[in-house]
């Protein structure tokens, strides 16, 4: 009798947990988040910063239509398997209701084309490559950052005036490098049918040999120079580049180098009148702005940097697509992402539905040196939507879905 008491006692008890349990998981939502943590901490460890920051605020103003956001986060240690492995675990056992993330290009592909062939949302949000919108687009894809494409037309826009020739580049070789230089070259060359490439360095990603790279290019005698180099390759580059004097007398055009990420750590070997992109949080002026930056220095004690803004904004957008959608239908949060516009700390962004591109922009700058520190000066922001191709154009590189 007492055990059969027991018995029905144990029962209940699992019944009322599970019933607990239920009423737990109908209370908030899961969306999953995967980044490369371990690798470029000096990107996502703001990154990180910035989408908690984000997930405070929401909760804080009352969650997903009354239900509590929570972020379910793995690292992918830089590779595309694991960080495959990780989307299914995210889906499968936490049973986000959508994904989030990545940094290098080919783990956002990688993480695209799980997205693809499971029909799972993905917003992506670091990722630069063109493909990850174009080429091998998908209806389950979003990407928040402006695109290799975009960032390069705003390069091309002040590297055009240059009375420079004769160029050279440098650049990771994996996914992203290929496509910066590739659409960099095609934009500029459209602009400038005078110019020659000289030459094309293309280092192993995070294992840049920099004398024979900066010798190779000092060999070629180029005018200017395009860099795609960044994190620890960039700070060996310049090094390199400074002591060589690679650098006197030669224009230098730079993708990111302007982000107090890849900036700071140049500190006094900082090279002046590179044209960049980049973030100049010291120096935006807005009252978007000025808000993120209140925020995040009150909770942090610290300066934002690119990271966070990608972060926090990743978040942001996830939490405005779900509460649009109220629903967790892939099919539903697709409908409800497509021209969908939110504000930002940047001002005003919408994702496209043509290509599932957001309109973020970023600032066009020059490096400079005060204090013992590289900074941006004379930075300007650029619309994203102003650096798009026409929808014609995007309606030839996006496959039909």
């Amino acid at each position: 009798m007492r055990r059969s008491r027991y018995f029905l006692s144990a029962g209940l008890a699992i019944v009322v947990a599970g019933m607990a349990h239920s009423a737990l998981a109908q209370s908030e939502i899961k969306i999953g988040e995967i980044n490369s943590y371990s690798l470029l901490p000096a990107f996502t460890e703001p990154y990180r910063k910035g989408w908690q920051l984000a997930l405070e605020q929401i909760n804080a103003a009352g969650g997903i239509n009354g239900k509590k956001l929570v972020v379910v986060s793995k690292d992918d240690g830089g590779k595309p398997a694991d960080a495959q492995t990780a989307a299914n675990e995210l889906v499968s056992s936490e049973k986000v209701v959508m994904l989030t993330g990545t940094f290098l290009s080919n783990i956002g592909l990688a993480v695209s084309d799980f997205a693809n062939q499971k029909k799972v949302f993905f917003l992506a949000a670091e990722p630069l490559t063109d493909a990850i919108t174009w080429a091998k687009g998908n209806r389950y894809t979003f990407r928040l950052r402006p695109s290799n494409y975009m960032q390069a037309a705003m390069l091309v826009e002040a590297a055009a005036k240059l009375p420079a020739k004769r160029w050279a580049t440098v650049a990771p070789n994996y996914e992203y490098g290929q496509s910066a230089v590739a659409v960099f070259k095609k934009l500029m060359s459209e602009k400038r049918p005078d110019i020659q490439w000289v030459d094309e360095q293309w280092p192993p990603f995070g294992k840049l040999d920099a004398g024979p790279v900066v010798q190779a290019l000092a060999a070629a005698n180029p005018e200017a120079i395009l860099n795609v180099t960044f994190g620890a390759d960039l700070v060996k580059f310049v090094r390199e580049g400074n002591t060589r004097g690679l650098f006197k007398d030669r224009a230098v055009v730079s993708f990111l180098t302007g982000e107090p990420e890849y900036l700071d750590p140049l500190k006094e070997e900082t090279p002046a009148g590179w044209i960049v992109t980049g973030y100049p949080w010291y120096s935006i002026k807005t009252p978007e702005h000025d808000a993120f930056l209140k925020a995040y220095q009150a909770k942090y004690n610290d300066y934002p940097r690119l990271g966070s803004i990608v972060g926090y904004q990743t978040i942001k957008a996830a939490a405005a697509i779900l509460t649009k959608a109220n629903s967790d239908d892939p099919e539903k949060l697709i409908a409800a992402t497509e021209g969908l516009s939110m504000p930002s700390p940047f001002g005003e962004i919408t994702f496209r539905k043509i290509d599932h591109q957001s309109t973020l922009g970023a600032f066009v700058g020059k490096t400079a040196l005060k204090d013992g520190k590289g900074i941006m000066v004379d930075s300007v922001y650029r619309k994203g939507s102003d650096f798009l191709p026409s929808d014609a154009e995007v309606a030839k590189l996006r496959p039909k879905e």
